[in-house]
């Protein structure tokens, strides 16, 4: 037996809207959720540097002139370098507990 569960609703004028208790619910157990970009940046090179992270994840934006800045422009650009930073910073909250 199948629950749907209702992700949208629609509104009293026919306009569908996410049904926000359900996106409350489903990221009540995501770390990343409500974190920005810059916070994350900024807690890695605190916590390990711009050299190892850019031996870690190996884009020039941490390897070549470094900063907060470009490596923000890069990470937003970049699905891919993204994703690598964000399980690095999961991986380093793992450790600080």
């Amino acid at each position: 037996m199948e629950i749907a569960i209702e992700t949208e609703i629609l509104d009293e004028i026919g306009i569908l809207i996410p049904n926000s208790k359900y996106y409350m619910e489903t990221q009540a157990n995501n770390p990343l959720h409500g974190v920005k970009l810059e916070q994350i940046v900024t807690e890695l090179e605190a916590y390990y540097g711009w050299e190892y992270l850019g031996y870690t994840i190996k884009i020039k934006c941490f390897t070549h002139d470094p900063s907060i800045k470009s490596s923000l422009k890069f990470l937003r650009r970049t699905p891919w370098a993204r994703t690598k930073v964000e399980n690095l910073y999961l991986s380093m909250l793992s450790k600080k507990r």
